[in-house]
């Protein structure tokens, strides 16, 4: 994968200075005040030197165009920007190549950038940043304010007036460089110094990396306040990818042996890896990925889930000349590949080596992936195909014979007339009866729901209603399919009904004695259930205040961590212990007055099955809108199990998916009033406590992103997916609601000024609008700023919990 091009033995150490590299050449500097410039396309032919420098040269880049290639090089008394390809032509006819001086005794350089346009350049020297002009001798700015020396300043791509600056203070600094101005200054992020930037065009972000392997990632926004994205550590992201990759050195029959010393990894260089197709599988490389250059090797990353994709280490290609990088140059090659110019870190020497990427997308393969859409039918022998047996109704036989029949079949007999007067008057028409309209047929209220999701409409931001309704924690929400109404489970043990309006007083359902962890609605909307840490689920019916099917006592031996109804309302699928039940159920509501305490209905178990580590169910998860065999389960050895109920085995386990036991799963489900691609549906969301949020991919069984943002430190925060798949919504504990888009990591918003920690979240699925619950039992719902708006007083619904009458 590596290929080494070129190396060169040179006169002094160069493992701190900052080598010059593009995709068609690379400069190495020549006894202190020369400079040699090599072809990247033919390296064996004579390097092109380069003279005009009186002090040792410090720092080289190249530009950012192609014609002309630009060198800027610097050294203690000049500045100065070579045209390499006029330079080489000059040299072929026997003249003086020169360059152009843009500025003198400005101090030993360490770093130098141009700008995206190669009209500007930026120079670092001390704890000052010059921006000078690349055609002429001319000083634009001068940046001041960090504590400690500069080590790199980078122009950003999508504003030229924006410049970005690292040092040894700890800090980064944005400048406005109109104003001379720093717009941004960030906190000490290290221990260690700063010692690159890197900026992400596509998604408006910047990422800086320190020498003790700590890398951030920011978002640049107009307003310039750089929120953090995420905080990646190198050194943690190689030993999690080397628990990944060990399974598969094991059953290739290969033992990697692991160094007993650890060294640091120090973020040298950063770099995009690049858009390239790869011509086997015509398949797109993810724009996320970016590398870092380290001291013992090359790190490929993926931005997107803050995952090592891949490492490659010098001690791995024993045919190199290196073995520790003192500094990196990287740029895209052609060809599909990337071109490194690296410099030893003890020895004189330069490697200029080659890197194939499209090598790097043969390396994430995960194994066969899944879909939640059944590709064929049940297996005669599947769980699935169970069915319950219906008790025939226990008629008397017929005996033969007549029975006595009354001959009168009324209570009331209308009398003869005997007793009454006679009729004096004839039957007479009425001819001036005047024709009255019938009246309307009252029209059907539509209510607030849409017939269709508004699919383009912004995320729900503006609050409307805020209610208290206990002082006990929302632990659970759902709307029913309709939207119509909301089930609530509380920490005081009870399950509140609203209606999606939140106006009037709940129906509240008593039973359980521990708090409720889960409520779920049938597909029909004819029942729903409820799950309690005490041990038991009930199932409740709109008609009764006591529940139709209660499911206790010593049925279960740990707590229910999830419950629900499964393959259109078929069974009942639920999460104890380290085993997956699945329950046929057949919910009677009749009852008899003396015998009120039997149970009519019928719960028959459809089959049991059990995690391959035997480990404790955390989190599940399934899809009832349509058939679908796949379930998910989380267990709290941080792994995430993938069932085919087909077949009734565990399909495919996928290992450390969190630091922490996953407390929340959320597939992509949609709603019946919105479509989506069908491939989305394959999507799931993860959340791990103090691990942020994770979604993942079913088709190809791993994190495709992450989201960091808000803060979940110990409270089990739940999750939700728009029903059009775009965005998700996160509790968080820092009395905030956070709403990303699916497709970035950044947050779009935060919804602050809850009363508490937020638990729970749920989207409405007819309509753009998102309702909260808290820790201290508040209820928040907030709309879309380009959605209709609720009718009702807003005002009249702040009222504390009602009389509990079941």
């Amino acid at each position: 994968m590596m290929l080494e091009k070129l190396s060169l033995a040179c006169d002094r150490l160069l493992s701190h200075r900052q080598l010059a590299c593009c995709q068609c050449y690379c400069g190495i500097p020549l006894h202190g005040k020369e400079m040699l410039i090599y072809n990247n396309m033919d390296v064996h032919q004579k390097p092109l030197l380069l003279a005009g420098h009186h002090g040792d040269i410090s720092a080289m880049t190249f530009g950012k165009g192609s014609r002309p290639v630009l060198l800027c090089s610097a050294s203690a008394d000049y500045i100065i920007v070579w045209d390499v390809e006029l330079c080489a032509k000059r040299t072929k006819e026997g003249k003086i190549a020169s360059g152009t001086v843009i500025g003198t005794l400005l101090g030993e350089v360490v770093h130098l950038s141009f700008c995206f346009s190669d009209e500007r350049v930026a120079a670092c020297s001390g704890t000052t940043a010059y921006v000078l002009s690349a055609k002429k001798q001319e000083v634009i700015s001068t940046l001041n304010g960090h504590l400690g020396p500069l080590t790199s300043a980078e122009f950003c791509p999508w504003n030229k007036d924006i410049v970005v600056t690292t040092s040894e203070d700890r800090t980064f600094k944005v400048w406005d460089l109109k104003t001379e101005a720093v717009v941004y200054q960030s906190f000490v992020l290290s221990a260690t110094s700063l010692l690159s930037v890197l900026f992400l065009e596509e998604d408006r972000q910047l990422i800086t990396g320190s020498s003790d392997g700590q890398v951030w990632c920011f978002s640049l926004s107009v307003d310039y306040k750089c929120p953090l994205v995420t905080k990646m550590d190198l050194q943690k992201m190689e030993k999690r990818h080397q628990m990944h990759q060990e399974p598969v050195s094991h059953q290739a029959g290969c033992i990697t042996e692991q160094s007993a010393v650890e060294t640091s990894k120090p973020v040298l260089q950063m770099a995009l890896c690049g858009s390239f197709t790869n011509t086997t599988t015509d398949q797109k490389r993810d724009n996320s990925w970016f590398c870092i250059g380290s001291s013992d090797g090359l790190y490929v990353v993926d931005l997107a889930t803050s995952e090592l994709v891949t490492a490659l280490y010098f001690k791995d290609y024993p045919n190199l000349s290196i073995t520790m990088a003192g500094s990196w140059s990287v740029s895209p090659g052609s060809n599909n590949s990337m071109v490194v110019l690296v410099s030893a870190l003890f020895t004189p020497n330069v490697v200029l080596l080659e890197l194939h990427l499209c090598d790097l997308g043969r390396i994430r393969t995960c194994g066969e992936g899944f879909s939640v859409f059944p590709s064929a039918p049940p297996l005669l022998d599947s769980p699935l195909s169970a069915e319950i047996k219906k008790k025939e109704p226990n008629h008397p036989k017929k005996k033969g014979g007549i029975k006595d029949q009354p001959l009168v079949f009324h209570t009331k007999v209308k009398s003869s007339g005997y007793t009454s007067a006679p009729r004096m008057t004839m039957f007479s028409p009425k001819t001036n009866v005047q024709k009255h309209s019938s009246p309307k047929k009252a029209t059907n209220k539509t209510g607030l729901l849409h017939r269709d999701y508004p699919a383009d409409s912004a995320a729900p931001t503006v609050p409307c209603i805020d209610l208290s309704i206990t002082k006990k924690q929302i632990s659970c929400l759902q709307y029913s399919g309709d939207g119509k109404q909301i089930l609530c489970g509380l920490g005081d043990s009870s399950v509140l009904l609203y209606k999606s309006c939140l106006t009037g007083n709940p129906t509240v359902y008593l039973g359980h004695d521990k708090p409720v962890s889960s409520v779920s609605w049938s597909l029909g909307r004819r029942w729903w259930l409820s799950a309690s840490d005490d041990l038991s689920l009930r199932i409740w019916t709109h008609c009764s205040s006591e529940p139709a099917i209660i499911m206790g006592d010593t049925m279960f031996s740990k707590p229910i961590r999830g419950a629900q109804f499964y393959y259109l309302d078929k069974f009942l699928l639920l999460a104890s212990g380290p085993s997956l039940y699945l329950y046929l159920y057949n919910v009677d509501n009749a009852r008899d007055d003396i015998k009120r305490c039997q149970q009519r209905s019928v719960v028959r178990p459809a089959g049991c099955f059990t995690t391959t580590s035997a480990t404790h169910i955390t989190a599940l998860s399934a899809i009832n809108d349509f058939f679908s065999y796949i379930v998910l389960a989380c267990g709290s050895d941080r792994s995430i199990q993938v069932f085919d109920m087909n077949k009734g085995t565990a399909a495919a386990e996928l290992p450390d998916a969190h630091s922490r036991a996953v407390h929340c799963i959320t597939q992509n489900k949609g709603s019946a009033f919105s479509t989506q691609a069908p491939d989305s549906y394959n999507l799931f969301l993860t959340s791990a406590v103090t691990d942020g949020v994770k979604i993942w991919d079913l088709r190809m069984l791993r994190c495709v992103r992450r989201y960091d943002n808000h803060l979940n430190r110990c409270h089990p925060c739940s999750l939700a997916i728009s029903p059009c798949g775009r965005f998700i919504a996160s509790g968080s504990e820092d009395n905030c609601a956070y709403i990303y888009d699916i497709r970035s990591s950044t947050y779009l918003h935060k919804l602050q000024k809850h009363s508490d920690t937020v638990l729970s979240v749920a989207f409405h699925p007819a309509k753009p609008e998102l309702l909260t619950g808290t820790l201290d039992g508040k209820l928040r719902l907030f709309q879309s700023s380009s959605g209709s708006r609720l009718s009702h007083d807003t005002n009249a619904a702040g009222h504390s919990v009602p009389n509990m009458t079941a």
